[in-house]
């Protein structure tokens, strides 16, 4: 009998992720700075400064302007394209210096998150602070990041064709990778304070919440990459009605959920709304599990950042998209799934 319980407990101790402070923090500092990458990349959206770069340098972009003469060359790259010729031909290298630099920080934070991910991760396995289940994580996490670098290029690229503006559909497609790779910093970095936990009834609640919440942040990401949010600006009725008078009115009709403007701006109120409403269920409903201090505060977290959301979001649209607004909208999308990423790990059982 204890002969073959022992390969079993082995077998639990190498693919159990193991507790590590250490690697935690680090986990959720790594967070941090994509949450950061997403607010500097709605920044760089809203002011329309993201074609402003034309050319990916993975390791020589690194290196900035240094000389009027490298900032003509890049203007005059950049005159060469949609945006420059049907848009902003009124330019000067003064007036595209501004634009410039904003997406050039984008792409540098981008690079620096992959240095703080990938230095201290060889740190951590050359002191064999990791467990064989966490590093095929990390592992995985780290090809997502670089995936999630040829993902920005790749939307880039589809604004430097014919339309000055990027496909709604990449941009949604980078958003929506960012979220994983920062719900999966969470997740993995929460494990590594309390590692061994199971899956209760709370829990599926939970998590069918955050998939609902990803869900309605990546609706957002077709009415960002329409520009749908600078039209029918009031709030509850849109076009003085509930349902208004034109929804869906696209061929083929299949595609007005993504390429329709009121239609992609219509989705996504109803669903900011059915979250909201779930939201609300799901903290009601948690009032009566048997939960612990910090399970409770968990649910408390999430309905606060809903509450944040929905107000910014109101407040985003009745300004037509101010930016200071526009950007803690983004903002508030990523802390909503963080504090429902966080909640659906805390309404777990311990072993």
């Amino acid at each position: 009998m204890s002969s073959s319980a022992a390969p079993a407990l082995s077998e639990i101790n190498l693919t159990q992720p193991q507790a590590n402070k250490n690697v935690a923090i680090w986990l959720f500092s790594c967070a941090a700075m994509v949450f950061i990458m997403v607010v500097i990349g709605g920044l760089t959206r809203l002011t329309e400064s993201g074609l402003s770069i034309v050319e990916w340098r993975p390791f020589t972009g690194i290196i900035p302007p240094m000389s009027e003469a490298d900032w003509q060359t890049l203007y005059e790259k950049y005159s060469q394209y949609p945006e420059f010729q049907k848009i902003n031909a009124w330019m000067s290298v003064e007036d595209f210096k501004s634009i410039f630099w904003l997406e050039f920080i984008h792409r540098l934070w981008g690079r620096l998150i992959g240095v703080v991910f990938f230095v201290p991760f060889v740190w951590f396995l050359a002191k064999k602070s990791i467990d064989r289940a966490t590093k095929w994580k990390l592992w995985g996490l780290f090809i997502l990041g670089g995936l999630q670098g040829l993902m920005g290029w790749y939307m880039v690229m589809s604004g430097l064709v014919d339309r000055p503006d990027v496909s709604q559909y990449r941009l949604t497609a980078h958003f929506g990778l960012a979220l994983v790779i920062f719900i999966a910093l969470l997740w993995v970095g929460l494990q590594q304070l309390r590692p061994r936990a199971i899956a209760t009834k709370p829990s599926k609640h939970a998590i069918w919440l955050l998939c609902l919440i990803v869900f309605t942040a990546l609706s957002g990401g077709f009415v960002a990459g329409l520009n749908a949010g600078h039209a029918y600006n009031t709030f509850p009725l849109m076009d003085g009605r509930l349902i208004p008078d034109g929804i869906y009115v696209f061929d083929p009709t299949w595609l007005a959920p993504f390429e329709d403007h009121m239609t992609v701006q219509w989705d996504h109120r109803w669903l900011a709304k059915l979250t909201f409403v779930m939201v609300l269920a799901f903290w009601c409903r948690a009032g009566k599990w048997d939960l612990d201090a910090d399970q409770r505060f968990a649910t408390h977290l999430v309905l606060a950042a809903a509450c944040l959301q929905v107000a910014l979001g109101i407040s985003t649209l009745l300004s037509v998209v101010w930016l200071p607004l526009g950007v803690a909208h983004q903002a508030g999308a990523v802390i909503l799934v963080g504090t429902a990423t966080y909640a659906a790990f805390k309404l777990r059982a311990t072993v």
